[in-house]
């Protein structure tokens, strides 16, 4: 027997309490459920003003959880794609360029451990760091500093 269906408000204190969303998230997840004479945007305006969607929460839970496996690129890419604000982003950029080179040495050793003994290992080993979001300029210096770059290349 099912019960009655949730209010808009009440499935997105459910979502909310799963995980800390942004308005956009929340909005994209909620449209399917809107039933005639509901307003969707009056309850997330509600919810805003309760301080239960809140951006900056939003950015340090994806970065908490996120960044001790990738590099600045896709996080900055997965809060735009969560909907903050440019500023935010921007804000939260500088700390995460700061750190990147500690990250990726950790996600490195993490996968590898010791440095590629031939130039295709070389290149693999890039392609990971390079597709985890560690910028260019970081993955060679990593690299370079583990000794893989002893043959010139």
């Amino acid at each position: 027997m099912a019960g009655p269906t949730p209010s808009l408000k009440g499935r997105a204190l459910r979502l909310l309490a799963q995980r800390e969303h942004s308005r956009a998230e929340l909005q994209a997840k909620l449209a399917r459920h809107v039933q005639e004479g509901e307003d969707l945007a009056a309850v997330l305006d509600a919810l805003q003003a309760q301080d239960f969607i809140n951006e900056a929460r939003v950015a340090e839970s994806l970065i908490h959880r996120r960044a001790p496996r990738l590099g600045t690129q896709r996080l900055l890419h997965e809060l735009r794609r969560k909907g903050l604000s440019e500023e935010l982003v921007r804000a939260q950029a500088e700390g995460l360029r700061a750190s990147e080179y500690e990250r990726a040495q950790a996600v490195w050793a993490q996968r590898f451990g010791q440095p590629p003994s031939t130039p295709a290992e070389q290149a693999r080993q890039m392609r990971f760091l390079a597709a985890r979001g560690f910028s260019a300029d970081v993955v060679r210096r990593l690299l370079r500093n583990h000794g893989a770059a002893e043959d010139g290349a």
